[in-house]
């Protein structure tokens, strides 16, 4: 699938070069162009995940409310609490249309995803602010092992995004990311709290992580994985960020922001 994703790439930038086009127009990415909302098959066994398909299709496959309110303000799921009990326990698929011909950033996908959530789970909320247990992500005492990238920007692209596998095991390969990223993608599954940044590094990297998540990782998903072989077993994240990386997690406490759920309804399928 990556590899035809690949060539169709290559094979546009060929084209525009060739009858010299204008670049596409970037839209404003408000809102989804058409989105469906369904439970998930209570048969269905294929985990979850958030994922681009075509770079104009949104895919959310088996997530729970309480899990898209965490991807779409980038928060891990203990930051978030209140509403009714189904935010946490009713699984959803989700299948939305992206306007235009440009594929959405980060940032841009999290802005459509809040608007879908306040527009057909009627969600509102508030912040408070407390004191939390917290990672901090510094730099180890023998350095960062990261490499400073220097390709092109990744052009929309997730610069981090995990490949599972089926036995307990996450790869994640980063291209053209800031350590923010880093922390970002961190508490968005591998761990259950805020990860915050204090490494001090400000450039871009290319890295790769590869580790053997929790059984509590990634909402849970891990739990009915196996383990690697003893002989190719991988290290724990915390390891692996600091023999891979040159990096560690440090448990502390400090100040965040937690999500309260004021209000919530199960969405209606069309």
């Amino acid at each position: 699938m990556h590899r035809v994703r690949q060539s169709i790439s290559l094979l546009i930038v060929a084209a525009s070069r060739i009858f010299a086009q204008a670049p596409a127009t970037r839209p404003a990415f408000h809102d989804f162009e058409v989105a469906t909302v369904k439970p998930t098959a209570p048969d269905w066994q294929g985990g979850a995940y958030f994922t681009i398909v075509g770079g104009h299709r949104f895919v959310v496959q088996n997530y729970t409310l309480k899990a898209l309110v965490g991807a779409a303000y980038n928060l891990t799921p203990r930051l978030i609490s209140g509403g009714p009990t189904w935010v946490s326990s009713d699984h959803y698929d989700v299948v939305a249309g992206i306007p235009g011909d440009v594929r959405p950033n980060t940032d841009e996908q999290r802005l459509m995803l809040r608007n879908f959530l306040a527009d057909r789970f009627k969600l509102t909320f508030h912040r408070e602010e407390k004191e939390f247990s917290i990672y901090a992500l510094t730099v180890a005492s023998g350095g960062p092992k990261v490499k400073k990238s220097d390709g092109p920007p990744s052009d929309g692209r997730p610069a981090l995004v995990y490949r599972m596998f089926p036995e307990r095991r996450a790869l994640l390969p980063a291209r053209d990311a800031t350590m923010a990223e880093l922390a970002s993608a961190m508490q968005q599954g591998p761990v259950d709290r805020p990860v915050m940044d204090r490494t001090g590094l400000t450039e871009r990297y290319d890295f790769s992580l590869d580790f053997a998540p929790d059984e509590g990782a990634f909402f849970g998903m891990m739990a009915t994985r196996p383990p690697l072989p003893d002989g190719e077993a991988k290290p724990s994240l915390f390891t692996a960020v600091e023999q891979q990386l040159g990096l560690r997690l440090e448990a502390t406490k400090g100040p965040v922001e937690i999500f309260v759920i004021d209000h919530a309804e199960r969405p209606s399928e069309n």
